[in-house]
């Protein structure tokens, strides 16, 4: 997994916001929640495979097995997926729960691991590194996208993803968790927005996005403007 460029990008508009309005008294608080800085950006409802094999994560994996509980998924700003001493690590403050949905160790000290992404969340304070080696910050859940029909002028985008899927099913690819919401502008503005070649920082403001149907409007405007969708 890599990251794009962090400038911006034509996608969002300079004066555009996509954050979430500030925590309010009674937000789904998640305390101490540990935290998988990545070169990715992890969507609701999206497929994350995970190759682990440093200690602190094969641990964390483990403990997650255990317990059923998720971990928050961050994008870097700054530094590296592998752990380097000495080395500054910056990250979003928001990010995406993952749930790990199945694993397997094909050799001894590595897992192969399949997330799906749930709730986006902010960090409600200061994120600390502990002994172990893992990030844990307080982290406020936001709320899952309501469900969004597409308008008539957005149907071309599901149409044009629906071919997508096609395409790669038929190269032995499957990306994303089934069942496919074609109808659901969240649910495709989310599957458009992890395979699009665009930077992650604007990945990131995308799955920010608190207003499903304003996110597929966006992903249908790079749509349109490189050709992917009749203009």
């Amino acid at each position: 997994m890599s990251s794009g460029a962090r400038p911006g990008h034509p996608l969002l508009s300079e004066d555009t916001d996509p954050a979430p309005s500030a925590p309010g008294l009674f937000a789904d608080l998640r305390p101490q929640l540990p935290l998988f800085p990545l070169d990715t950006v992890l969507f609701p409802g999206g497929l994350l495979p995970l190759r682990v094999f440093e200690v602190r994560y094969l641990d964390l994996i483990s403990a997650c097995l255990r317990s059923g509980e998720p971990f928050g998924v961050v994008a870097l700003i700054q530094g590296g997926e592998v752990r380097r001493d000495g080395e500054t690590v910056r990250f979003e403050p928001e990010g995406c729960l993952a749930e790990v949905v199945d694993c397997d160790s094909e050799q001894t000290g590595i897992l192969q691991v399949r997330c799906r992404g749930t709730r986006r969340f902010m960090l409600a304070g200061q994120a600390h590194q502990g002994s172990d080696g893992l990030w844990r910050a307080d982290a406020v859940l936001q709320d899952e996208d309501a469900p969004a029909p597409l308008p008539p002028e957005l149907q071309p985008c599901a149409t044009a993803l629906g071919r997508a899927i096609a395409t790669l099913a038929q190269r032995g690819q499957h990306p994303f968790f089934m069942p496919h919401r074609l109808d659901d502008a969240g649910w495709l503005a989310n599957r458009w927005s992890e395979i699009l070649p665009i930077p992650l920082a604007t990945r990131h403001k995308l799955m920010m996005l608190p207003d499903p149907l304003a996110r597929l409007r966006l992903v249908d405007g790079f749509l349109r403007r490189h050709g992917i969708v009749g203009g």
